[in-house]
C-alpha cells in the first residue's frame, strides 16, 4: 500500500497504522494501462471501530437523587409523590408511530396467521411459551410482538382490537412469570413493552374493564423487569431495546419521572457504545441498524406523545444512523447482503428512511464500519473492507472480509447469499452456518475454509485481523475511474497467504476490472501448492452460457441487457465454471440462483487473478 492507507485491524480501538509498500498493478495489459494513467489517492488516517461519545444529560440535584434512589430500588410512586397513594395504571398518552407496518403481514394476522420472513403461522397452533425451540425469527415475532405495527396497518382499530387483544392474552397465558429463556431477554422484553406502548390503543380499547386492567398491570410490571435486568443485557443492541423501552414507560406511565431520568442516562450510554463514530453498529449488520433506527423513531414519538422534547443526542443518532445505510442501497432502492442481512426490500427501506425524517446522500466510504461504496452511471459497487465484527458485537458474524456485489440500474448482477439471520422462516435454519461462511460471498476462498472462523450462535472466531484499504481515482479516457484495493490477513497464519483485492469500476460503470492477489505473508513462501476458488454469486434469473475456451462467460439478465465475463491473464491451471447458489430475497425467502467460479491450484509463493465483467452493445 502507498503512504497514508488505511488499515483497520479488529479488536484494536488505536488510531490506524500507516504502512508503505510499491503501489499495486493489475497483471492485465489493459488494466496496468489504466493503472499508469493516474495513481491512487491517499486515505488519511482513521480511528479503528470505537464507540461514539454520548454525554450523560446534565442534572439538577433533585434528578440527580431521584435517579440514585430509584437505580437502587425505591419505588417510582413515592419519589413523584411521596404523600399520595400510587397513581392508578393508565397511559398518558397516545402515541402516533410514522413507521408503518407491513399490509400484507398485518392482513394475515386477521386473518389467523403469523407471516415470518416468507413462512407462514397458524397462530391458534403457536406454542407461545418461552421454553419452545422456535428459530430467532419467530421468537422475535413472538416474544417481540413485532407483529403488532403490522396489525395496525391492515385495518381500523375497531376491526383488529379483538385479535390484537386475543393474541396478547394467548401470550399471557403462557408467560404469566417472569422467566427464562428467549421470550425473557432484554431485547425481547424491551421489544414487546415498547411494542405494547406505542400500539396500546389496540390492546386497550376494547369493552371489558377488568381485561384493561391486566393489561395495564402486565406493562407496568415488565417495566420493573426491565428496571432490574436491563443492565445485564449481554447485546449493546438488545440493552439498547431495554433502555428504549425504560424511558418510553417513564413517559407515558404515570408517575414515571423517576424511571424516565434512570432511563434517559441509561439509553444515552447505549447509544454511545452501540455505534462507530461513523454511524455504524458494531454488529455491521444493516438489519440490526435498521432495528435500532426504528427504535428510536419510536421512541421519539413517545416524546412527542407526552408534549416533551427528547435528548438532543436522539435525534442526533438518527442523523448517524440512516446515512450508513444509504451507503449499502442498490439501484433497486434496496439494501446489499451483508453480515447476516437478507436483501432488504425497497419498500420496506424507503419507509424506514421517510419515517426517520434523515435527508442525506450516501457516503462513499465508511471507514469504521467497513463498507466502501462506488457508483457511476447506473453502477453501483460495494465492497467489504474490513474485518468482521468482533465476537461480542456479532450478532450473526459473517466471513466475508473484500466480499463484493455490483448492480446496474435496477438490476443486480454479482450478490452474496445473504439470510443468515432470518434462517429459520422460509429459510431453513440449517443452513443458517452456510450462509455465514466465506464460500457464501462473492470472494475468494482458501482450501475451503473460511476466512474468518464461523461458530454457532452467530458467533465467530479467529481469522482476519487486519485489512488494509486504499481509495483513489485514475484517469480511463480523460475520465475518472474509482479504484479500491484492500487486503487481508485471514489465511496468513494458516496457509501463509495475504489476500489482495483491486476493483476498478469504470467512468460509465458499465465496466468491473478486478485482481484477486495471493502474496506470501512472510518474506519467504511456503512450498507446494492449494485449492482455492474466487466466487461470484449472480442475482436470480440470469442466464450464462460458458464460452468454447473456458474462459469466459455470457450473462443474459432479466433486464435484457447482455453482460460478458472474462478471465485474464494466462489460465495457470485455472477453470471457470457454473455452479448452483441461492439468495435471499427481501421477503427472507430463499431463491435458486448460479454463480461463476475460478477454482484450480495456486503456489503457495502467490499468484494474481485478474477478471473483467462488461456490458457489451
Amino acid at each position: 500500500m502507498s503512504e497514508g492507507a488505511l488499515t483497520l485491524q479488529r479488536g484494536q480501538d488505536e488510531t490506524l497504522s500507516e504502512e508503505g509498500s510499491a503501489p499495486f498493478m493489475l497483471a492485465d495489459d489493459e488494466v496496468e494501462a489504466l493503472a499508469e494513467e493516474g495513481g491512487p489517492a491517499e486515505l488519511a488516517p482513521a480511528r479503528a471501530l470505537v464507540p461514539a461519545d454520548f454525554a450523560p444529560p446534565r442534572e439538577g440535584l433533585l434528578d440527580s437523587g431521584l435517579r440514585w434512589a430509584y437505580r437502587i430500588g425505591v419505588p417510582g410512586s413515592f419519589l413523584a409523590a411521596p404523600l399520595r397513594k400510587p397513581a392508578r395504571p393508565r397511559l398518558l398518552g397516545t402515541v402516533e408511530t410514522p413507521l408503518a407496518g407491513d399490509l400484507a403481514r398485518g392482513k394475515g394476522v386477521r386473518a389467523g396467521q403469523f407471516t415470518i420472513d416468507g413462512l407462514k403461522l397458524e397462530i391458534n397452533k403457536c406454542d407461545f411459551s418461552s421454553s419452545a425451540s422456535h428459530a430467532p425469527p419467530v421468537n422475535r415475532v413472538l416474544h417481540g410482538f413485532t407483529w403488532l405495527r403490522d396489525l395496525a396497518a391492515a385495518a381500523p382499530r375497531e376491526q383488529c382490537r379483538a385479535q390484537a387483544e386475543g393474541i396478547f392474552f394467548d401470550w399471557l397465558k403462557c408467560n404469566a412469570e417472569p422467566g427464562k429463556g428467549p421470550a425473557w431477554t432484554v431485547e425481547r422484553a424491551g421489544q414487546r413493552l415498547l411494542a405494547w406502548l406505542v400500539h396500546a390503543p389496540l390492546l386497550l380499547s376494547g369493552e371489558n374493564p377488568k381485561r384493561r386492567g391486566e393489561i395495564h398491570d402486565v406493562i407496568e410490571a415488565t417495566a420493573r423487569w426491565l428496571d432490574r435486568k436491563v443492565e445485564t443485557a449481554p447485546d449493546r443492541l438488545g440493552a439498547l431495546a431495554g433502555w428504549c423501552a425504560i424511558v418510553a414507560a417513564g413517559l407515558l406511565l404515570p408517575d414515571g419521572r423517576p424511571r424516565r431520568l434512570f432511563g434517559e442516562a441509561g439509553f444515552l450510554r447505549a447509544l454511545g457504545e452501540v455505534a462507530s463514530e461513523d454511524g455504524g453498529l458494531l454488529s455491521r449488520s444493516p438489519l440490526a441498524q435498521m432495528e435500532a433506527v426504528a427504535l428510536l423513531i419510536d421512541l421519539r414519538a413517545c416524546y412527542a406523545a407526552v408534549r416533551r422534547d427528547p435528548p438532543a443526542a436522539l435525534g442526533a443518532m438518527i442523523e448517524m444512523l440512516v446515512p450508513p445505510l444509504l451507503t449499502l442501497r442498490h439501484g433497486d432502492g434496496g439494501l446489499g447482503s451483508w453480515q447476516g442481512a437478507n436483501a432488504v426490500s425497497p419498500r420496506d427501506f424507503a419507509q424506514l428512511v421517510e419515517a426517520s425524517g434523515v435527508r442525506a446522500r450516501p457516503p462513499r466510504e465508511l471507514r469504521q464500519w467497513g463498507y466502501q461504496r462506488a457508483t457511476a452511471g447506473k453502477g453501483v459497487l460495494q465492497f467489504d473492507a474490513a474485518p468482521p465484527p468482533r465476537p461480542r458485537h456479532a450478532r450473526f458474524g459473517c466471513a466475508s472480509t473484500l466480499a463484493f456485489e455490483f448492480s446496474h440500474g435496477e438490476q443486480r448482477i454479482v450478490v452474496n447469499c445473504g439470510g443468515a439471520e432470518v434462517a429459520g422462516g422460509a429459510t431453513p435454519a440449517r443452513i443458517e452456518q452456510g450462509l455465514r461462511a466465506t464460500a457464501a460471498h462473492s470472494t475468494l476462498v482458501l482450501d475451503d475454509a473460511n476466512s474468518t472462523a464461523v461458530l454457532i450462535k452467530g458467533q465467530i472466531g479467529k481469522g482476519v485481523e487486519e485489512v488494509d484499504v486504499q481509495r483513489g481515482e485514475i484517469k480511463v479516457r480523460g475520465r475518472s475511474a474509482t479504484r479500491l484495493e484492500a487486503a487481508h490477513d485471514g489465511y496468513a497464519s494458516r496457509f501463509g497467504l495475504t489476500h489482495r483485492r483491486v476493483l476498478i469500476l469504470s467512468p460509465e460503470g458499465e465496466e468491473l476490472r478486478g485482481e484477486d492477489v495471493l502474496e506470501p505473508a512472510g518474506r519467504r513462501g511456503k512450498r507446494g501448492k492449494i485449492d482455492f476458488a474466487i466466487r461470484f454469486h449472480l442475482a436470480p434469473r440470469i442466464e450464462i452460457g460458458l464460452s468454447e475456451d473456458g474462459r469466459g462467460a455470457g450473462l443474459a439478465l432479466p433486464d435484457g441487457s447482455y453482460w460478458h465475463f472474462r478471465l485474464g491473464g494466462d489460465s495457470n491451471g485455472q477453470e471457470l465454471t457454473v455452479e448452483d447458489s441461492l439468495w435471499v430475497d427481501g421477503l427472507g425467502r430463499p431463491r435458486a440462483s448460479r454463480q461463476l467460479v475460478i477454482s484450480g491450484l495456486t503456489s503457495r509463493s502467490g499468484e494474481r487473478f485478474p477478471w473483467l465483467l462488461k456490458r457489451m452493445g
